[in-house]
Order: C-alpha cells, then sequence, then structure tokens
C-alpha cells in the first residue's frame, strides 16, 4: 500500500507541471493582445515622424520585451513556489490523515467520515476530498464532499488500509483535490503591477533619451539638413556652424561639420573647374555642332544635287566595280542596285564593236588618270539601248594607295535621238527639196509630152501600129507622172484637196479595186468599225495609200496570206508617229492594213519610208510607195506608224485627222472629162518655152485666143499696155523674182475680178498651206493632159468654187 500510494503522489506531481504551464500560456496569451498589440500599433504610427519617435518605439518595444521575459520568469518562479507549497500540504494530509481515515471507513462509520473530511476541505486551497471504499460488496461506502473537478488543480489519491490478523489491506481510496485559483489570481495582480510600473519606468527613461537625444543629436540634424537643402554652389553660403556649447574635445557632430565643410570646399572648388570645362565643352560643342550641321548641310547638298541633277553619280573601288551609284539613274531606266558590284565593260553594249575605244578606255583606268566624256552605249533595264558619257576622278586615301574612281554620268541618248532624227529630218527635208525641184522640171517635161502624145495619137488614128507605140509613150508619160506624183507627196508638195470622207465607204471601195491586183491567193479581210468618225482627207490620195501599202503586202506574202484593213476610232497623246515632228495628239481615224508576209528586219525597219529606198530586186520597185504614205499621212495632219515582226507579218497604221462636220461626203466614181471648147482670150504666163509653146497650142486647138509672156514683169507690161484678157493663166515657180502668185495679185490690183488659173508641177508654200490650197484658188497640176486643161478653163471662167 506504500508503494501504491508513493505512485499515486508522482503521478499527481507529474499532472500538475503540465497543468501549470498550459495556465501560464493562457496568461501570457490574454495578456499580449490587450497590452502589446495597442503598443505596438501606436508606436509604430508615431514612429513615422522622425528619427526620435522612432528612437523612441525602438526603446519601448526593447524595454517591453524585456521587461515581459523577466516578468514572465518571476512570474513562473512564484507559480513553482506556490504549487510546491500546495503539494507540501497535500503530502501533510496523506501522511496525517489516512491511518484515523482508515480505520472509520473499517468501522464503516460514514459520519466520522465526513468529519474528518470536512476538516481536510477546511485547508487553504483544498476543493474537495473524497473516500471510496474498497470492496466486492453491493453498494460500497463513498463520502465525498467540496466542489470536485474545478478547472486549474491539482489531485492526490492516497490508499487507505488497515491491519488483520497482521496482514495489511487495502479498504479504500483517500481523494483530495487543490484548486490553483487563487495562485493564478494572485500572480495575475502581480504581473499587472509589475507591468504597470515596468511600463511607466520605461516610458519616463525614453522620454528623456529622447530629450536628450534631440538636445544633442537631432536639432543638430535638422539644422544641417536645413543647411544642405539651401546650399547653392553658385552663391555658396557661410561654413556651417551648429549653435551648441562646444565640448571638450571634439566628438561626432564636430568631426562631422568639419569633414562637411571640408566636402563643401572641395565642392565649390570642383564646381568652378566643372564651370570652366563646362564652358570649354560648350564652345566645343558648338564648335562641333557647327561642323555636323555644316557637314550635314554639305551631305544633303550633296544628296540634293545627286537625286534632283540631270546627271547621276558613281563610285568604283580599286578593281573597277561599281560600290555606288546615285537613285537618280532610275530616272534613265537604269537599275542602280542591278549594277552593284559589276564592272563598266559588263554593262556596256559596245565593247565588241568599238574594242579600240574600250582598250584606251580601260588603260585610262590602269594608269588610274581622271577622264572625262568617255561615251560608250548601254542597256537599260527594259533592255533599250541607252547613250552614257562619263567623267571619272581617280580617289586616293590620305596614305596614298588607290581607293577607286568618283565621278558623274548623263544619259545621252535623247541627244542621239534628237541629233539621229534631226540628221534624218534634214536627210528627208534635202531629198524633199531635190525631189521637188526634180519633179518640177520632169512635170514640165511630162506636160509637153503628154499632150504632144495625144495630138500624135489623133493624128494616127488610122494607122494602127503607129498608134500603138504612140500609146507606150503615152503610158510612159503617165507612169512617169505618177512617180512625180508620188515624189511630191514623199515631199509634202503635193496640192491636196481634203474634204470629209466616210472612210469605211471608201476602204470597201478600194477593196474592190485591189483584188484583180493583189490575186487569188492573198485574201483580203475587213474590219471596219460601225462608229468610225469620218475624216478629213484628200480620198484620191488616201486611195492611192491603201493601194501602195496593199502592193508592198502583196510582195510580202508571195506564197499568199491575209491581207487585213481595219478601221477604228484613236485618241492618240503624242507617242504614235515614225519619224521626227510625228508627235500627234488628238482624235483620229485609224486605217490599219496588216499581212501576214515575212516582216522587215530590225535593222531596216527605221529607213523603210525613206524615197527611194527597197527591198526588192532591181526594175521591181521605186521604192517610193511608203515614201508617198508617209508624206500624205504628214500633210494631211497625221501620222503613220509601222509594226512588224519577222516571220509574223506587217501591220501598218494610218491616223487621219477627223473631221468636224457631221456628213461625211461620199465618194463617187470619177468620170472622164470631156474637152470643152471656148471663145475667151487667155494670158499664158509660162517660162519654160517648151510647156508654153504646147499650152498655146493646145488653147488654139480649142477655140481660145492667147496672149504669152516669159516671166511676170513681161506679163505686168501687157497688162500696163492695155491688153485684153479673160483668163491668167499662169506658171507658180518663175525666175525672175516674182512668182505666179505675186503676178496674180498684182494684176489684180490693176484689174480687179480678173480670173486666175494657177498650174504648176510644183508646188511651195505660195498657195498650198498645210496640204491644202488656199481658199478661192484654182489649180492645174502639171502635166494635164487637153481634156483636163479645156475643163478647168471652162470652171473658171463660168466662175465655179475649185472642187
Amino acid at each position: 500500500m506504500g508503494n501504491s500510494g508513493d505512485e499515486d503522489s508522482k503521478r499527481s506531481r507529474a499532472v500538475a507541471p503540465a497543468a501549470a504551464k498550459q495556465d501560464l500560456g493562457g496568461i501570457g496569451v490574454a495578456v499580449a493582445p490587450a497590452m502589446i498589440g495597442a503598443l505596438l500599433s501606436r508606436v509604430f504610427n508615431w514612429s513615422r515622424s522622425g528619427v526620435g519617435p522612432r528612437l523612441l518605439a525602438a526603446v519601448l518595444l526593447f524595454s517591453s520585451i524585456v521587461t515581459l521575459m523577466l516578468t514572465t520568469l518571476q512570474l513562473y518562479l512564484d507559480y513553482e513556489r506556490e504549487v510546491g507549497l500546495i503539494e507540501t500540504r497535500l503530502d501533510e494530509i496523506g501522511r496525517s490523515t489516512t491511518g484515523s481515515l482508515g480505520e472509520s471507513l473499517w468501522n464503516l462509520d460514514q459520519n466520522q467520515l465526513r468529519l474528518q473530511l470536512d476538516g481536510i476541505l477546511r485547508l487553504p486551497d483544498i476543493r474537495a476530498a473524497e473516500v471510496r471504499e474498497v470492496a466486492d460488496r453491493p453498494n460500497p461506502i463513498r463520502v465525498a464532499v467540496g466542489e470536485p473537478n474545478t478547472p486549474s488543480m491539482v489531485t492526490r489519491n492516497y490508499p487507505l488500509t488497515t491491519t488483520v490478523q497482521g496482514v495489511v489491506r487495502t479498504i479504500g481510496v483517500l481523494h483530495v483535490e487543490a484548486t490553483l485559483s487563487e495562485v493564478y489570481q494572485q500572480l495575475l495582480h502581480r504581473a499587472l503591477v509589475i507591468l504597470a510600473s515596468q511600463a511607466a519606468k520605461t516610458f519616463l527613461v525614453s522620454l528623456f533619451i529622447i530629450y536628450v537625444f534631440h538636445l544633442l543629436v537631432t536639432r543638430h540634424l535638422v539644422a544641417i539638413a536645413d543647411f544642405v537643402s539651401k546650399y547653392s554652389l553658385a552663391r555658396p553660403p557661410p561654413p556651417l556652424r551648429l549653435e551648441r556649447s562646444p565640448p571638450s574635445d571634439p566628438d561626432e557632430l564636430d568631426k562631422v561639420i568639419v569633414a562637411f565643410n571640408a566636402m563643401c570646399a572641395n565642392l565649390e572648388c570642383a564646381y568652378g573647374e566643372l564651370r570652366e570645362a563646362n564652358a570649354t565643352l560648350e564652345r566645343d560643342l558648338k564648335i562641333r555642332r557647327s561642323a555636323e550641321e555644316d557637314a550635314r548641310a554639305s551631305e544633303q547638298r550633296f544628296r540634293d544635287y545627286a537625286e534632283t541633277a540631270s546627271d547621276w553619280f558613281w563610285e568604283t573601288g580599286p578593281d573597277h566595280r561599281f560600290t555606288y551609284i546615285s537613285e537618280r539613274a532610275g530616272g534613265f531606266g537604269m537599275d542602280h542596285r542591278a549594277l552593284i558590284g559589276k564592272r563598266r565593260i559588263d554593262a556596256a553594249f559596245d565593247h565588241d564593236a568599238e574594242p579600240e575605244k574600250w582598250r584606251a578606255h580601260l588603260a585610262t583606268l590602269d594608269r588610274r588618270e581622271p577622264f572625262r566624256k568617255f561615251e560608250y552605249r548601254g542597256r537599260d533595264a527594259s533592255g533599250r539601248i541607252r547613250h552614257f558619257s562619263v567623267n571619272g576622278q581617280p580617289v586616293f586615301g590620305t596614305d596614298g594607295h588607290f581607293m577607286g574612281y568618283r565621278g558623274s554620268a548623263t544619259d545621252l541618248t535623247a541627244q542621239h535621238e534628237t541629233e539621229e532624227r534631226l540628221r534624218q529630218s534634214q536627210k528627208m527635208d534635202a531629198i524633199g527639196q531635190l525631189t521637188g525641184g526634180v519633179a518640177h522640171d520632169f512635170n514640165n517635161v511630162l506636160t509637153v509630152i503628154t499632150g504632144t502624145i495625144e495630138l500624135i495619137q489623133e493624128g494616127l488614128a488610122d494607122r494602127p501600129q503607129f498608134a500603138a507605140i504612140a500609146q507606150l509613150i503615152d503610158d510612159a508619160a503617165t507612169r512617169g507622172a505618177e512617180i512625180t506624183s508620188q515624189l511630191l507627196t514623199f515631199a509634202r508638195r503635193q496640192p491636196l484637196e481634203p474634204r470629209e470622207i466616210d472612210v469605211n465607204a471608201l476602204v470597201l471601195e478600194t477593196a474592190k479595186l485591189l483584188k484583180p491586183s493583189l490575186g487569188e491567193h492573198v485574201e483580203i479581210v475587213t474590219r471596219l468599225a460601225d462608229d468610225a468618225w469620218s475624216a478629213m482627207a484628200d480620198p484620191s490620195q488616201l486611195s492611192s495609200a491603201i493601194v501602195n501599202l496593199a502592193v508592198n503586202a502583196r510582195d510580202a506574202m508571195p506564197g499568199g496570206g491575209r491581207l487585213t484593213l481595219e478601221t477604228a476610232n484613236r485618241e492618240l497623246d503624242g507617242t504614235e508617229g515614225a519619224g521626227e515632228g510625228d508627235v500627234v495628239r488628238g482624235a483620229f481615224v485609224m486605217i490599219a492594213v496588216s499581212d501576214t508576209g515575212h516582216g522587215i528586219p530590225a535593222d531596216i525597219r527605221e529607213r523603210v519610208f525613206e524615197p527611194f529606198f527597197t527591198t526588192k530586186g532591181v526594175g521591181r520597185g521605186t521604192g517610193l510607195g511608203l515614201s508617198m504614205v508617209y508624206g500624205f499621212a504628214r500633210q494631211t495632219g497625221g501620222a503613220v506608224a509601222i509594226e512588224s515582226e519577222e516571220g509574223r507579218g506587217t501591220v501598218v497604221r494610218l491616223f487621219l485627222p477627223r473631221s468636224k462636220g457631221e456628213a461625211p461626203a461620199k465618194t463617187a466614181p470619177v468620170q472622164a472629162p470631156a474637152t470643152a471648147r471656148g471663145h475667151e482670150t487667155i494670158l499664158v504666163v509660162e517660162d519654160d518655152p517648151l510647156v508654153q509653146g504646147y499650152v498655146i497650142a493646145q488653147l488654139g486647138s480649142l477655140g481660145y485666143r492667147t496672149l504669152a509672156a516669159g516671166d511676170g514683169a513681161a506679163a505686168l507690161a501687157l497688162v500696163d499696155q492695155g491688153a485684153k484678157f479673160d483668163l491668167l493663166f499662169t506658171d507658180i515657180i518663175m525666175p525672175g523674182g516674182m512668182n505666179g502668185h505675186e503676178l496674180a495679185e498684182a494684176v489684180r490690183l490693176r484689174r480687179p475680178g480678173v480670173r486666175v488659173l494657177y498650174t504648176s508641177g510644183y508646188t511651195d508654200d505660195t498657195i498650198v498651206h498645210e496640204g491644202h490650197l488656199d481658199a478661192g484658188v484654182a489649180l492645174l497640176s502639171k502635166p494635164y493632159r487637153k481634156s483636163e486643161l479645156s475643163q478647168k478653163i471652162r470652171e473658171v471662167l463660168r466662175g465655179e468654187p475649185p472642187a
């Protein structure tokens, strides 16, 4: 039983410390939220205002933590002491009461048990006591006093024994409960007293520390901060001095002030040097900025020149390959990017045709000499041949090594084309003047021949063999007249009689005439625009032009083919035309003649409109067909364009100006004029004796009386002498300084209303302007036949307007 009591006592002591620590933790949890939380919150909020409050907060926080730790330690020691007293009291109860309680329980004296338990209950801190009988019988004795199971208690169980026949027997258990509530209450009061006293002491000490810190440090820091905030290097204030009693030995603040004033002095010195350096730097920057602006302006100026100049600029490396070509080259169809990395000779077109020129140029480059106006031909991005002129200057580095060439290039294509067109125009004009002069003299001769043949044919009507010979001569004269007419048409000296014509009707009529001429092996196809405009042109000359083009097309298709006649309306913008001056704009009627022949080689395509130029064999053509077409188109105010591809055929397009009228004249079949006779007097002015004799003879055979003069002066002399005549029949081109038109004007001044008929084998700008006869002018072109002469004279004498 004694061992049992000791084990119970140990178990009860083991439970007490755990309960005590749990209850002590409860005290900390109860105190901390109420005091520490509020204190920390206020301290942290206040500590944001400056160094002093933060110092105070730190002191308070540290003091509170130390106070709490010491208080907790003190309370724990007091708790251990109080619990030890209670345990000692419980041990005393176990030693002094278990014997008497055992006897009372053995005697089953419950009253005595209760009295003894009440005595135990009156002891300090005892809350409950109980005796339980240990017996194997129903309803064992159980006596309890006090309030059992109260919180925070220490319990003990003591065995109750008795000796029966020398044997100790356990007959019951004494259970005692002691409360710790009074202990806790005393500890709480003690903790409050300690915390309050410590908090007051800590706060007072902290305030004192803050005051001393402010007096010794903080206010001086504020003075230093104010001095620093107002410090200006431009206007430095006097050295900093603190308002305080200097200590016997310099302290930290004195050292800070000394160091700070030294730093300010160094700053002032450095600031002065910095201002000088800034001034120098600013001057240097201005100079550099000015230089950069000059360089930028120079570069921009160069770029502006490079991109707006008529030339373009280039650079090459030591290997003479292009490293730079200005974008201006693109304005001339050149792809400047594609030329980078190439040499000039690589892009040239004529290096094989002119090897000597290129060898000399490459030798100049190898000698690293400047060059000027080196001309060569090349192709642009579209493949068109262009003419270039380049200037170059060698570039050397500062150490003298060769770096390449730099220079400019000029596109001379337009100049070369203009010069070529000018040469062509001059050549064509010279040929025109030559052919006009030849035609004039030749027409005079043909006039006599034609008229004479007519007289011979009349006299040989009964001699067929000689009449056939006369007919051959007449045919040859007619052929000669056609050739001179073609020459004059090319030279734009053929007087035209333009009028509004229905182009479609004329093309259809001409197509009918072409079928027997072209043969069965050539298919004629017409594609006529339903809305084709009427054109202003000479219908006979237009028919001749179409026939000439059709004959050329037939000769290009010796094995047969298809000839297409096409009409359409066109608005030209000046890009069409085959020669110099062919820039036409406006509304035109197009007549296209195309074939499926062998085409025109590219190397002769530009010469096809030259007179007497032909690819046919000797005796197979005069070379005047296309020349006549070209002259007719230009004299009419239109243009002609040709397109050809070898093996595919040729297309020639005539552009005739659109007429302004609404009702185009219908082409009527030409009827042979009848010979008309008369009896009037005609003044014949002709410088060629043969032609003069022929005209006088013809007019005499027609019944007319004639007066003759060899030039304008002789004719005026007859007029001034009072010679009577009804018609002035005068040549236009005459020697003596007076042409036919001037003669007619002089005669009209003397005899107003006189009728005038002009004749000429070659008309200049006297009575023909822009291919049209002047208004009211009657002209009989040489050579002419007797019937044409008689018909024209009757028209003028009757006062009929010129056809």
